[in-house]
Parts: C-alpha cells; sequence; structure tokens
C-alpha cells in the first residue's frame, strides 16, 4: 500500500470538510426529526417520509466522501461506504415505517397507511423511490463488483422493490394510467419501476440461492417476488404478462420442491 503524505491527508480533509459538515448537520436534523415525532406524532407519516429523503441526501454525502479519498488518497474509504450503507438502510426503514413492507399482500391490507400520505402526489411518491433507486446503485457502484457485501445488498434490493410497490397507490392506478389523468406519466413510471425492481428481486434471490446460500428461505423469497409481480399484473388486467409469470412461478416452485427432496435424502 501506498503511504499518504501529510500534504495529500490536508488536502482530502479540506475537500471533504464541506460534506462532513453536510453531515453533521443531517444526523442532527435526524435527531431533531425523531423527537420530534415522539413528542407529537400527528403527521409522523409525513415526517417520516421527509426523513427517508434526509436520508439519502446523508447516504450521497458518505458516498462523495469516498470519492474525494479515491480522487485524493486513491484508497476507499470504508468508514464513509459503511456509514452510507447504514443512511440507505433508514431511508427505507423510515418507509416502511409508513407504507408497511409486506410483499406479497393484497392492497386491501396495507390500505390504511396510506391514507396517512394521501396528500403526497404521485409525482412526489415517484420522485422518491426513483431517488432511492439512484442512491443504492450508486453506493453498490462505490463498493465494486467484488465487494464482500455484494450478496447483502440483495436484501437491500429486495425491501426498496417492496417499499416502491407500496407507496403506489394501486387503488386508483387503473384510473391515473388513463392517458386523459394529471397523475398519468408518473404513474406509467412508477409502475414500469416497479415491474422492472420485483422481477429483478426475484432473480437476485435465486441467484444468491444458487451461487452462495443454497438456503431455501432465499429461494421462497424469490418465489414471493414473483408471486406479488403477478399480483400487480392481475391488477393492471394484464392477463398475458400475469400468465407468463405463472409460468415462471411454477417452474420454480417445481425446482425448490426438487432441490429440498435431494437435499432431504442427502442429509437423511
Amino acid at each position: 500500500m501506498m503511504k499518504i503524505s501529510d500534504q495529500e491527508r490536508l488536502h482530502y480533509r479540506e475537500k471533504a470538510k464541506k460534506y462532513r459538515l453536510l453531515i453533521e448537520a443531517g444526523i442532527t436534523n435526524e435527531k431533531k426529526a425523531l423527537e420530534e415525532i415522539n413528542r407529537d406524532p400527528e403527521n409522523s407519516a409525513l415526517k417520516r417520509l421527509a426523513l427517508a429523503d434526509d436520508m439519502l441526501n446523508l447516504t450521497s454525502f458518505y458516498i462523495i466522501q469516498n470519492g474525494i479519498s479515491q480522487s485524493v488518497l486513491k484508497i476507499r474509504n470504508e468508514g464513509a461506504l459503511n456509514e452510507a450503507r447504514k443512511s440507505v438502510y433508514k431511508s427505507v426503514i423510515y418507509l416502511e415505517q409508513v407504507v408497511t413492507g409486506l410483499l406479497d399482500a393484497p392492497f386491501s391490507e396495507y390500505e390504511e397507511y396510506l391514507k396517512q400520505i394521501a396528500r403526497l402526489g404521485a409525482q412526489q411518491r415517484y420522485f422518491l423511490i426513483r431517488k432511492m433507486g439512484i442512491t443504492i446503485n450508486l453506493l453498490e457502484n462505490a463498493y465494486g463488483e467484488n465487494s464482500k457485501w455484494k450478496w447483502t445488498f440483495v436484501e437491500l434490493e429486495g425491501r426498496y422493490a417492496t417499499v416502491a410497490k407500496n407507496i403506489l397507490d394501486l387503488k386508483n392506478t387503473v384510473s391515473n394510467i388513463d392517458p386523459r389523468s394529471p397523475n398519468y406519466a408518473p404513474t406509467v413510471y412508477h409502475l414500469r419501476l416497479i415491474l422492472k425492481l420485483l422481477m429483478q428481486a426475484a432473480d437476485r434471490y435465486r441467484e444468491r440461492y444458487e451461487l452462495s446460500t443454497n438456503r431455501v428461505s432465499d429461494f421462497e423469497t424469490g418465489i414471493n417476488f414473483l408471486s406479488a409481480l403477478r399480483r400487480i399484473y392481475l391488477i393492471l388486467g394484464d392477463r398475458e404478462k400475469a400468465w407468463d409469470v405463472k409460468r415462471k412461478l411454477t417452474i420454480w416452485e417445481t425446482k425448490l420442491k426438487t432441490d429440498t427432496q435431494r437435499n432431504s435424502v442427502q442429509h437423511g
């Protein structure tokens, strides 16, 4: 490893100072917001959405810190990346506290939660979800392809896909994808993103099952993501796509059953 000179360290501190101050301010603001929610729970859902957005900003500042470290010191700032990972998880958790982390569930099971954020428009919901996805991608890229955290990101991506689905007002989705609706564009973009994320999460969980963990629970979670995807297609009335997903579901369920039986024999 190359030795870092005092001049390089000073240069790094100077360039990173702005973001260190922004991070400190972000941490302070989070504490104040949580204290406010505890004192006055009214409108806590909207306050938690604001916190979710703030945590994405905080994550970005940590990622920038790492970028400065790589540029100036030629090394990754593992501390900054670890804090970025914690912050983006916090963002997802704050959103889960508002819209739930229910995956393959009918809309009626979490509809009441969405009433708390009824005033939040379709475009605002889509922008928050899009920002979360971009931030997660930036963090994964900062860690690199062969990071030890590679497989842990599967869970983060899955939870992200779930809140992306749950924040969408499914009850009014069909009317909102009418081109005459003022919510047409953000709803269509949001829907496309959800469909992509659910399929991607399913594939990633199966990939982790086969290449890393060999845990049945990973394969089962992948199947649950496919089932959630099929549910969306049925709501949209796209029976052809729903049938395609159903066929994939059947293949996966058969594969899981075969693997489980084989493992049972081997360890019997």
